[in-house]
């Protein structure tokens, strides 16, 4: 498993990689990113936040740990999930990682 802290929260966004998806634990509560992984390529067709972590950042935060370890180990993401687009837009500092 390998595992990235985000600075703005002490707890860490966990691949699990024999599930194939990051997680996030806070309040007790998980978010994940389910992921599948091919030629240098991730792609994320979900992402789930728990319904006490809805509206809190809480997919955000696990979103911000899954883009630090697709460029930690220098892949390209595609995103297939709503949320993960939507993020993705909000996010133009990070369309370099796009495939």
């Amino acid at each position: 498993m390998s595992v990235t802290s985000s600075a703005t929260t002490s707890n860490a966004v966990v691949d699990n990689s024999a599930r194939s998806r990051f997680e996030l634990v806070e309040e007790g509560e998980m978010s994940f990113a389910n992921y599948r992984l091919a030629d240098g390529v991730m792609t994320i067709p979900y992402v789930e936040a728990a319904p006490a972590l809805r509206g809190k950042g809480s997919a955000g935060r696990l979103m911000e740990g899954v883009v630090a370890e697709v460029r930690a180990r220098g892949l390209k993401i595609v995103p297939v999930c709503g949320y993960a687009v939507s993020w993705f837009r909000r996010h133009p500092e990070h369309e370099d990682l796009l495939a």
